[in-house]
């Protein structure tokens, strides 16, 4: 059997996305389709007096008529020493944070402002540091499809990958007719995270923070067990 999944790229995700990774032989990055305001892409929680907060990583021109991959960032002094700081200054106690934090710095000190460059080189990065040895793909790069929309992509992308699988997140159950996939001859299945429990910076356990919060408490040693912990719908 042969799975992918497909994700737009974002920032920093969360143990979520790397079950995706996990799940999957293939993981296509979609960073050739329409960015979306306020979402994930450029931004995610970290934890910060005990609190969930936002770093941004911010956009010159972004706006839902334009593509991931069409999208710059602003220039490195306007954000790139001030994220690393919220970084540092909210997990110096983590325990594992001498092992976390040289991976930070080297992601955000990657030299490319398009978006979608930058987004991809973090994620691998990131996978690479956790051992996840999914094949990782540009969807802009690879496939030549992008006349087709919304499922007959997908499936496209299947179909070129040979894949035997689809695995998508359990919130895109909706975007998707069973039967299409069946008659592709493609199982279709949704991840739906367990959050696992951890020793965090704050008074009680808060989910669906960044990776960074979990690899700063749990460290590579300590990530396989959240990586695991999610069931099929």
């Amino acid at each position: 059997m042969s799975a992918v999944a497909i994700m737009q790229p974002y920032l920093l995700p969360y143990i979520g996305y790397w079950q995706l990774l996990l799940a999957s032989d293939c993981f296509v990055i979609y960073d050739d389709v329409n960015y979306i305001n306020r979402g994930w892409i450029n931004r995610n929680r970290i934890l910060i007096n005990d609190e969930p907060g936002l770093i941004t990583l911010p956009l010159l021109r972004a706006s839902q008529n334009r593509k991931i991959n069409e999208i710059k960032i602003a220039p490195t002094e306007q954000w790139q020493r001030r994220m690393l700081a919220s970084v540092e200054m909210a997990y110096r106690k983590a325990p594992c944070f001498d092992q976390v934090l040289p991976l930070v710095e080297r992601i955000l000190n990657y030299e490319n402002n398009n978006l979608a460059q930058f987004l991809t080189h973090q994620i691998q990065a990131l996978a690479n540091f956790m051992g996840l040895k999914t094949r990782i793909v540009p969807s802009s790069q690879v496939y030549g499809n992008a006349h087709l929309t919304a499922q007959e992509r997908i499936l496209d992308i299947c179909r070129q990958e040979g894949a035997t699988r689809y695995i998508n997140a359990q919130g895109g159950q909706s975007l998707y007719q069973p039967s299409a996939f069946a008659n592709a001859g493609i199982d279709l299945k949704f991840i739906a995270m367990q959050p696992l429990p951890y020793r965090q910076r704050g008074k009680a356990f808060t989910p669906y923070l960044s990776i960074i919060d979990t690899l700063m408490e749990v460290g590579t040693e300590g990530i396989g067990p959240h990586l695991a912990a999610y069931d099929y719908l």
